[in-house]
């Protein structure tokens, strides 16, 4: 099927969907970039790294490719250190440096590599 496309036919589907990013982004950036959001819309954008976040990052923990699909402890404690770091302290950086030695730590620890 992929031979039997033209050069022509794939950069108009390159074309299209580029005029079609552009329009979506444009209509938040472009039409109401200038203006002022109405309080409860700047109330829920707050969350959207909170609802988008964990949704990234579950899978790599949960189900991670580097080891074929299997819970890896050292994974998953590095998770929840990040998580308990972040809840208690409110530190992003915090948070980040001592899940990221957790899972050092762990993989030396349990000899996983």
């Amino acid at each position: 099927m992929i031979n039997d496309m033209s050069a022509g036919y794939i950069w108009t589907i390159i074309i299209v969907l580029g005029v079609g990013t552009y329009l979506i982004r444009f209509s938040f950036l472009g039409l109401i970039g200038g203006k002022d959001l109405p309080e409860w819309v700047l109330r829920h954008l707050r969350y959207t790294a909170v609802a988008v976040l964990p949704g990234l990052v579950a899978p790599l923990v949960l189900w991670p490719a580097a080891n074929g699909g299997d819970v890896e402890p050292a994974r998953l404690c590095a998770a929840l250190v990040t998580f308990a770091v972040g809840l208690l302290t409110r530190n992003v950086v915090a948070a980040i440096t001592l899940g990221g030695a957790t899972l050092f730590g762990m993989i030396w620890l349990l000899g996983a590599y």
